[in-house]
């Protein structure tokens, strides 16, 4: 009975860790997405496994290389953890992905004949571009919305910006992330660096400053529509619909109305 406590108490240490790790294109956590199957550590407590699911078959395999990667990454940085499987089901290159990342190889090596010759830290940057600027409007939109002036906001420091609380909603959530990319890209690193800054690190002005947030909010729509998207197909993918004779119609799908199929159950690859 001990042991199964503490391999549940390292199991939901495993979930918490798996926040860490977001859909590239989306950037929200895989768990919220309900990416993530099953977590399971091993009876020594040494081995973790973590399976996951996307939303389609035919999913991009720049984005299932990367979430697999970065899953076994963040899973590896608990120090007791000494080996770390990741499994990708239902997937049209599942086989080559789960190879090529816990065989300890690189994209260009498992998709040489696809990628031509580019570089997945390419893409992984094009999408923090893209993370950034959905996190930073938020914050942004907060300011306003506390009366800050766009002369105020432009002219903010690092250091003005981490005494300003927001303790809750969305702003709550995205200033420590956008705060860890300033950081992380060297964006700022001392309290009197402006906060606020494009993605290539040129300072905002006040002036320009309302067309910058039409431009941020441009990016933002585009992610949120692509997360409804991915979240509806998912939804009806491994919704396991029991057929009638008449069978459901699209709009049952899209209305959440279609049931389970009797026996099936979730996390299998029963098709």
């Amino acid at each position: 009975m001990l042991l199964e406590m503490q391999r549940d108490e390292l199991e939901l240490e495993v979930w918490s860790c798996l926040d860490q790790v977001t859909d590239p294109e989306l950037d929200e956590p895989v768990t919220d997405m309900g990416f993530i199957e099953r977590v399971e550590v091993s009876l020594d407590m040494k081995t973790v496994e973590v399976e996951f699911r996307l939303p389609t078959y035919w999913c991009s395999p720049n984005f299932a290389f990367l979430m697999a990667f970065d899953l076994r990454c963040e899973v590896s940085k608990m120090k007791w953890v000494h080996n770390v499987k990741v499994t990708l089901h239902d997937h049209c290159f599942a086989d080559r992905v789960n190879a090529g990342v816990n065989g300890g190889r690189n994209f260009n090596d498992v998709f040489a004949e696809y990628c031509e010759g580019g570089d997945l830290n390419a893409v992984r940057a094009k999408f923090q571009e893209k993370a950034f600027m959905r996190r930073q409007e938020t914050v942004l939109l907060a300011l306003e919305e506390r009366g800050y002036s766009c002369a105020q906001i432009v002219d903010m420091t690092l250091g003005a910006f981490d005494a300003i609380p927001f303790e809750t909603g969305e702003e709550a959530k995205q200033k420590p992330r956008y705060r860890s990319l300033l950081l992380s890209q060297a964006l700022a690193e001392k309290p009197g660096d402006p906060a606020f800054v494009s993605w290539s690190g040129e300072r905002l002005s006040a002036e320009g400053l309302k067309a910058y947030l039409a431009k941020l909010r441009g990016v933002r729509i585009n992610m949120e529509f692509n997360g409804a998207l991915c979240r509806g197909l998912q939804a009806s993918r491994y919704k396991e619909a029991q057929i009638s004779d008449d069978g459901p119609t699209l709009i049952d799908f899209i209305q959440n109305r279609v049931p389970l199929r009797d026996g099936y159950q979730p996390g299998t690859n029963e098709t």
